[in-house]
């Protein structure tokens, strides 16, 4: 079967989009940010879902995280992550700052991971940011931005200006950990980050690793460090 060929995603695309389409009718019930968030001794865990994802898409992450001790972070404002990437990281920022935050661990998803290496780059003037986990998120953009007609997901283009300066600048890459998927549809070229921690997970598909029990330890162990 040939890698990124017909078969090979009628193989695995069933059960990534299963989980998503799960996950993603379960943020549609609502809910409020749990009170526990608020709390905790470890350091604060920033929640950055990726586009058209809302933070309870890392619902499961926060609510462990927090059982651990960590205070999770979260920013309904950016309510399903469609806007920039800058307009986003400087109002996932303004919470950091107004909550007066330090030793922050962000974990993200897809468009998340660029947000937050934005946030890293341009807003996080005080340093409240330790280090990054980003989960499946096209640091190099993604080929397949180019067959997507909305503006959420033609910010992906690798020729995007943006996004060509974030690629360009690799002095914050060191505090980042990559995690993702033996394959990614969505991401078809990868997330491996120059200068990062690369680490793959052995299972196919652009969410599944957020579900499966490999993907969700590999990931808390990242967390974790």
């Amino acid at each position: 079967m040939r890698r990124g060929g017909i078969l090979h995603y009628a193989r695995f695309l069933p059960g990534d989009y299963s989980y998503a389409l799960r996950v993603h009718a379960r943020t549609m019930l609502g809910g409020s940010v749990p009170e526990a968030y608020r709390h905790g001794e470890l350091s604060p865990i920033l929640l950055l879902p990726g586009v058209y994802e809302t933070w309870r898409t890392l619902r499961w992450f926060g609510d462990t995280l927090n059982a651990e001790g960590h205070p999770i972070v979260v920013v309904p404002g950016m309510a399903h992550n469609r806007r920039p990437f800058l307009w986003t990281a400087q109002l996932a920022q303004a919470v950091l700052d107004a909550h007066d935050l330090h030793d922050v661990v962000i974990l993200a998803h897809s468009k998340g991971g660029l947000v937050g290496k934005t946030m890293m780059l341009d807003t996080d003037t005080g340093g409240r940011i330790r280090r990054m986990v980003a989960v499946n998120s096209p640091f190099s953009g993604s080929r397949m931005a180019r067959f997507m007609p909305t503006p959420g997901f033609r910010a992906f283009r690798p020729d995007d200006p943006f996004l060509s300066r974030l690629i360009s600048e690799v002095e914050v890459n060191s505090r980042i950990t990559s995690v993702f998927a033996d394959f990614d549809g969505h991401v078809p070229d990868g997330s491996v980050l120059e200068g990062a921690t690369n680490v793959r997970v052995p299972l196919d598909g652009h969410f599944r690793p957020l579900g499966h029990p490999v993907g969700r330890a590999m990931i808390l162990a990242a967390v974790r460090d």
